[in-house]
């Protein structure tokens, strides 16, 4: 190919065969639907997606293509999306509003086409799941910089849905105005908490002088910039692109690096991978008594079960100073190493999820 016509002709040629073997795959996932919905089998398979993606990655290794694993997941994912609803329309409900970082995270794994219902606040999100009205949720449990998210261990505690997925997520703002140059911008929109984590830009782009206007939210900062061409708003991508408002700098924050952990929620129970992570609940009988939690984890250390997290929270069933204790570990509830801790422990131990290990994000 010579020229830029040609090029244009083979890429359109491409783009018809994608096309066709898309649909063929389309035929075939239709039918998985079928399976399912006799076997009453769950449609979204974390563990699934992920062979997926790591076997068509180690094609593209040997066979020198272009595409890396993040290109791949990128493509791969919408596509997984799109083959689900086919499969059956997914409603999913996320800690809102519209255009919120977990909307972003939602839609990073349900795609474009599922039906979205952001709800104001985690317990309206466990509640429509609870009441079958939506088969996801997404919610999230950690902020590398803000710790755990309280109000989600607690409802786990006491709710019946359950962990089926994790997935980290960069938090990145962007700088969005429909003003053709900053000089033209008179006043920024975003919330207290988004201004003081861009303060060195602000500076850097002698911005500091303009009106900064604290909002709720970030996206109803898209959505007041999107009105005026002399305003600004820091805010996510997402809300960016929810209401057309063109980004004029992205990744503006001061501290690079921060990132959130998002949980998945639904009410089955996922398959055994190579690679899965548990949560479990602990209520110990003596919470309270020295020792009992050291007692409870060599249980775990005889049995070579790896941590990852443990997190206290009181217990707010009884009045004192009684804790439990939320551990997240390697491995799946039906491995056998960690069914042995489990007859010890039946009483005490509550299981919130076994799930495929997401990707941590390196900074």
């Amino acid at each position: 190919m010579k020229t830029l016509e040609e090029c244009r002709d083979g890429i359109d040629a491409i783009d018809n065969k994608i096309l066709e073997l898309l649909n063929q795959r389309m035929v075939v996932v239709k039918r998985v639907g079928e399976i399912k919905k006799d076997s009453k089998s769950a449609i979204y398979r974390p563990e699934r997606e992920k062979a997926i993606i790591e076997r068509l990655t180690l094609q593209s290794v040997n066979d020198k293509g272009l595409l890396n694993q993040d290109a791949i997941e990128a493509i791969f994912l919408e596509i997984f999306a799109v083959s689900r609803n086919l499969e059956l329309p997914e409603r999913i409900a996320y800690l809102g509003p519209e255009g919120s970082f977990t909307h972003q995270a939602a839609e990073s794994r349900f795609g474009a086409m599922s039906d979205y219902m952001p709800m104001r606040s985690i317990s309206h999100v466990f509640k429509e799941l609870e009441t079958k009205r939506a088969k996801f949720g997404v919610v999230p449990i950690e902020n590398s910089r803000d710790g755990v998210v309280g109000e989600t261990l607690d409802l786990l505690a006491k709710s019946s849905v359950k962990i089926v997925a994790e997935l980290y997520m960069p938090i990145h703002m962007s700088f969005v105005t429909k003003a053709k140059k900053i000089s033209d911008i008179t006043k920024i929109y975003s919330r207290d908490k988004g201004f003081g984590q861009c303060r060195e830009f602000l500076q850097e782009h002698n911005l500091s002088n303009v009106e900064l206007i604290p909002v709720e939210s970030t996206a109803k900062a898209a959505i007041l910039a999107s009105k005026d061409d002399s305003a600004a708003a820091i805010c996510s991508h997402i809300a960016a692109k929810l209401y057309n408002v063109p980004t004029m700098f992205d990744h503006v924050e001061d501290s690079i690096g921060s990132q959130t952990r998002f949980f998945i929620l639904s009410d089955f129970k996922n398959e055994k991978s190579y690679d899965d992570k548990t949560s479990i609940l602990v209520r110990l009988k003596d919470s309270v008594k020295a020792g009992s939690l050291v007692h409870f984890l060599q249980d775990f250390e005889h049995e070579s079960i790896n941590l990852s997290k443990i997190e206290s929270r009181p217990s707010k069933e009884k009045g004192g100073f009684e804790y439990w204790f939320f551990i997240d570990f390697y491995g799946h509830v039906d491995d056998e190493k960690f069914q042995k801790v489990l007859q010890k422990h039946k009483e005490e131990v509550t299981w919130l999820g076994s799930y495929v290990k997401g990707e941590e994000i390196e900074v």
